[in-house]
C-alpha cells in the first residue's frame, strides 16, 4: 500500500510538472511576436520555476501527511490479527469519524462474538451440517457430519461425499426439485440417516449455495420396527386361541348329539384358550400400565425375605407334583425394601415359576434373598433345561420365546420377562440372567433398601 501510494504522488507530479512546462512553452510561443518578448519570457520562466517550486512542495506535503494519518494506520490494520482491534489505529481528531470507527468496531465485536457462538454451536451439535458453494465444494462441516457420513479426508466435494448414494445430486435438488427443501433417507454403517437438502438464495433469489442437515434417526427407524413387530406379536398371539375357540365352538354346535364327554372336552378346549387370552391381554394391560405410568401402586417399604417365601408357598401343590425340591433361604439383616410391592410379587412369582416350569422332575429350585452395598437382592438359581447363550440377550424383548412350543403348551404368554424388567427399572433395580444349557439358570433381582 506504501508504495502504491508514493507511486500515485509521483506519477502526479511529474504529469502535473509536463502540464506546467508544455503550457509555459505555448505561452512563450504566442508571445514570440511581440515587441516585449524578452521581458515577457523572463516572467513567464520565473512563474514556471515557483509553479514547478510550488507543485513540488505540495507534493511532499501531501505524501507525508496522507502516509502519516491514513496509509501507516491502514498498514498496521492489515498486520493486526484482531479484526476490531486493527481500527484502533484510525482514531483522528475528527469526532464524527471516530464515533463511526467505533461504531464499526462494536459490530465487529459482536459479529465475532456471534460467529464463534454458532461454530460452537455447530461443533457439538448431533445433526451433521455441511454447506457446499455452487461448484459443489465444501465450504463448512461439522464433526457430527464427518462421523454419520463417514467422510474421508479426500472427500472435499458434494459428488465426492454422496456418490455411494443413488438418486442424490446438487443439479437436481437445486434446480428441477423446486421445493424450499428436499428430504432423503439413507443406510449406512452407522445407521439410518435423513438428509435435508436446502439451497442458499441471495436477495435476488438467486442460489449461492446448498446447506445439507443430516439426521440420526437409527434409535426411531428401531422403535418403529420394534412396534411393527409387536403389533404383529399380538395379532398372532391372540389369532391362535381365538382360532381354536372359534373352531370348537363350530363343533360344539354342529354336533349337537355328540356324546357329553366329548363336548366336555371341548367345552374345557374353549374355556382354555379364553383363558389363554385373558392371560395375554391381563400381560398387556399391565404393561402398557406402567408404560404411561398410570395407575401404579405407590411405593411402600417392605420386607423382601418375607415376601420372597410367601411367592414360594405358592408352588408347594406344582412343586410336589413334578417332585422338585424348592427352598427359600434368607439373611437376617437384610434391610426393608422402598418399592411397589404388587409389582415385585408378579416379578418373583414369574421368574420362580418358569424355573419350575423349565426344570425336569426331582430338580432343584433355590431362591436366597440378601443385601450387598445398598440393595438387596433376590436369586433364583435352579438346575433346569436352561437358555442358549444366543438367546440370552433377546429373552427381555416382548413375546420372544426360546422354545415357542413349548412355552405355548406350558401357558407361558412370552412376556413375563418383559413385564419383569419394566417393573424392577420402574423401581430403580435391575435383573440379570445367567444360563447354560443343560446346566440351569440363575436370575438376580436387584432392589434398592428403604433410605435411612
Amino acid at each position: 500500500m506504501k508504495n502504491y501510494h508514493y507511486k500515485t504522488i509521483l506519477w502526479n507530479f511529474i504529469i502535473s510538472e509536463l502540464v506546467i512546462v508544455i503550457t509555459g512553452i505555448l505561452i512563450q510561443i504566442q508571445c514570440s511576436k511581440l515587441p516585449n518578448y524578452n521581458e515577457i519570457k523572463t516572467i513567464v520562466m520565473t512563474i514556471i520555476i515557483a509553479a514547478m517550486c510550488m507543485l513540488g512542495l505540495i507534493s511532499m506535503l501531501m505524501a507525508y501527511f496522507t502516509y502519516k494519518k491514513w496509509i501507516k494506520p491502514m498498514s498496521r490494520m492489515l498486520k493486526s490479527g484482531n479484526p476490531y482491534e486493527k481500527l484502533d489505529y484510525l482514531q483522528t481528531d475528527n469526532k464524527d469519524f471516530d464515533n463511526a470507527i467505533n461504531e464499526i468496531k462494536e459490530n465487529l465485536r459482536i459479529a465475532d462474538n456471534q460467529k464463534i457462538q454458532t461454530d460452537t454451536i455447530l461443533k457439538y451439535m448431533t445433526d451433521g451440517v455441511i454447506a457446499f458453494d455452487t461448484s459443489g465444494n465444501v465450504s463448512y462441516i461439522n464433526p457430527a457430519a464427518i462421523r454419520l457420513l463417514e467422510i474421508k479426508d479426500n472427500q472435499k466435494t458434494f459428488n465426492q461425499i454422496f456418490e455411494k448414494y443413488k438418486d442424490i445430486n446438487m443439479e437436481k435438488i437445486i434446480f428441477l426439485e423446486n421445493l424450499a427443501s428436499s428430504e432423503k433417507k439413507i443406510e449406512n454403517n452407522q445407521g439410518s440417516m435423513n438428509l435435508f437438502f436446502v439451497p442458499f438464495k441471495d436477495e435476488s433469489q438467486k442460489t449461492t449455495g446448498l446447506m445439507v442437515v443430516i439426521q440420526d434417526i437409527t434409535e426411531h427407524v428401531k422403535l418403529d420396527n420394534m412396534r411393527k413387530d409387536f403389533v404383529a406379536n399380538v395379532s398372532h398371539e391372540l389369532k391362535t386361541p381365538l382360532t381354536s375357540i372359534k373352531g370348537f365352538a363350530e363343533t360344539l354346535l354342529d354336533n349337537e348329539d355328540a356324546e357329553e364327554s366329548q363336548k366336555r372336552h371341548w367345552v374345557e378346549v374353549i374355556y382354555d384358550n379364553a383363558t389363554r387370552m385373558k392371560k395375554i391381554v391381563d400381560d398387556l394391560l399391565y404393561i402398557s400400565k406402567y408404560d404411561r405410568k398410570d395407575n401404579i401402586t405407590k411405593p411402600i417399604d417392605f420386607d423382601l425375605g418375607t415376601l420372597a417365601k410367601k411367592c414360594c408357598e405358592k408352588f408347594e401343590i406344582e412343586v410336589k407334583r413334578k417332585k422338585q425340591n424348592l427352598e427359600c433361604y434368607v439373611t437376617s439383616d437384610v434391610p426393608p425394601v422402598h418399592a411397589d410391592y404388587d409389582g415385585i410379587e408378579r416379578v418373583i412369582i414369574n421368574i420362580i415359576s418358569n424355573s419350575v416350569k423349565y426344570t425336569k422332575e426331582g430338580g432343584t429350585i433355590s431362591v436366597y434373598v440378601g443385601y450387598v452395598h445398598t440393595d438387596a437382592y433376590v436369586k433364583v438359581k435352579d438346575n433346569g433345561i436352561g437358555i442358549p447363550k444366543s438367546d440370552l440377550d433377546k429373552i427381555f424383548e416382548r413375546f420372544y420365546r426360546v422354545d415357542k412350543a413349548r412355552s405355548r403348551e406350558m401357558g407361558g404368554t412370552g412376556l413375563g420377562l418383559s413385564i419383569a424388567k419394566e417393573v424392577i427399572e420402574k423401581n430403580d433395580g435391575s435383573i440379570d440372567i445367567k444360563s447354560d444349557v443343560g446346566k440351569g439358570t440363575e436370575v438376580v433381582l436387584r432392589i434398592p433398601v428403604m433410605k435411612q
